[in-house]
């Protein structure tokens, strides 16, 4: 059987690209695995882990929050917001960059800026929960 050819993007770069055995994807309707030959599709991510299945077994994980994924007969295309390879991710500078936010959120001076703040604290958060 002919692989499954996977792409990742994000807006500030294109994270993966090639043929693989299937990817597992967090859709916002519950977590998806996508094999050579999936029916179409088009879903929303929700905040949580991607894992690409390679030919011969071995796995990349790639945090996500936000986006879209679609399959098709040319295979499956991933659209993150945000999109960091869970090797970069360390749980100490999170902590640091978490204890930021909160007081980012504490000093905001408007409404915009509390919003702001607590968008970029929740997506830490999601970082943090899958580390």
């Amino acid at each position: 059987m002919a692989g499954l050819h996977f792409e990742l993007v994000s807006p500030s770069r294109l994270l993966f690209s090639g043929d693989v055995a299937s990817v597992t994807i967090p859709g916002t309707e519950g977590e998806m695995g996508i094999f050579p030959g999936h029916s179409p599709i088009l879903s929303t991510l929700k905040p949580g882990v991607v894992t690409v299945y390679k030919d011969g077994g071995s796995t990349d994980r790639i945090f996500v929050n936000g986006g879209m994924v679609e399959v098709n007969p040319s295979g499956l295309t991933l659209l993150a917001e945000v999109a960091i390879p869970m090797a970069e991710l360390n749980a100490e500078a999170l902590a640091r960059q978490i204890k930021d936010a909160e007081d980012d959120v504490a000093d905001a001076k408007s409404d915009e800026a509390r919003r702001k703040a607590n968008e970029a604290l929740e997506h830490l958060k999601a970082m943090k929960s899958v580390t």
